[in-house]
């Protein structure tokens, strides 16, 4: 009976969740975003038109973004920056994706396998589900520094996992607020990047990546061993 209970709770917030997520993105189609969601000036005249609530439109649009919508965090991110300037961009998005994260990890962990499957396709199961198993810390760790990484479903398959709670979060605020700097200092002007450098920081992040993900447990040994106790090792 209990356990009848728990499945009929379970499919009801797996519904609600669908529907909101059906309401959200009615509501964003309805708006116009997704014909403007591909060019940052246009999401900045997007965001401008809610005003005087356009930095809270901007926060639920990030929020959306992470949760329900395949909308791109950091191209949002170089609209807020043309709209807002580099740090309030950044400070909105950071709090806005660091959200999104753990609520759509907790959906995940509560609602279990019947909710990341409705979101989670097949091909990106094949891709990231061995490794998240595997390497999981340092694989999300990583996912969540480089820009070229789904993070917002690998934050999904985590939920998944036997990873506790503050150790997830930990790795998102260790690891996603940077790729969100740079994009809000690109949009804002503070920064610019050209197309070679852009190229050397894409292929020295890639080998960087590969590197760590092979020796990432002889090094993860080798941190370990230095950190240990001397005295302590002579007590045992």
């Amino acid at each position: 009976m209990n356990g009848n209970h728990r499945q009929l709770k379970r499919t009801a917030a797996l519904a609600a969740v669908l529907l909101l997520f059906l309401f959200l993105c009615w509501g964003l189609w309805a708006t116009g975003f997704f014909q403007v969601v591909h060019s940052p000036q246009g999401m900045q005249d997007y965001i401008r038109q809610f005003a005087p609530y356009s930095h809270l439109v901007f926060f639920l649009l990030q929020l959306i973004s992470v949760i329900v919508a395949p909308i791109p965090s950091n191209l949002t991110t170089v609209a807020g920056g043309l709209l807002f300037g580099c740090w309030v961009s950044f400070l909105i998005t950071t709090a806005a994706v660091i959200l999104g994260s753990i609520i759509v990890f907790q959906l995940s962990r509560r609602l279990g396998q019947t909710f990341a499957q409705r979101f989670i396709s097949g091909k990106a199961w094949e891709r990231y589900g061995d490794m998240i198993r595997r390497k999981r810390d340092i694989f999300l760790f990583l996912a969540f520094l480089f820009p070229f990484f789904p993070d917002d479903l690998l934050c999904i398959m985590a939920g998944l996992t036997e990873i506790p709670f503050r150790r997830f979060l930990f790795l998102v605020l260790l690891g996603r607020p940077w790729g969100l700097l740079v994009s809000a200092a690109v949009g804002s002007s503070v920064m610019t990047i050209p197309w070679w450098g852009m190229a050397l920081l894409g292929v020295g992040g890639a080998a960087l990546f590969l590197g760590i993900l092979r020796y990432g447990d002889r090094i993860e040994e080798a941190i370990m061993n230095r950190l240990k106790d001397p005295k302590a090792e002579e007590i045992s």
